[in-house]
């Protein structure tokens, strides 16, 4: 799966309140230990604290690529 995709479901998941900054973190730490490259973005999301909800969207929204709208509906499905 592309970040931007990954990153706009955190985006409506963070929005819909059914993810917390913290998992997104989470993700971030993940991503950067595997990523070929490691972008400002996730870095900037990795050092982000739980309590910085505003600041974690923001950042998700600097992701760049094209949102896989198939995948992002069956990721959000049941959501």
């Amino acid at each position: 799966m592309d970040y931007r995709t990954k990153a706009e479901y955190f985006v409506r998941g963070i929005t819909g309140g059914f993810i917390d900054a913290p998992e997104v973190i989470a993700w971030s730490d993940e991503i950067i230990v595997s990523a070929p490259k490691t972008e400002d973005w996730m870095v900037e999301i990795s050092s982000c604290g739980p309590d910085e909800r505003l600041k974690v969207l923001g950042l998700l929204n600097t992701v760049k690529g094209v949102v896989d709208e198939a995948a992002l509906a069956e990721m959000l499905k049941g959501k």
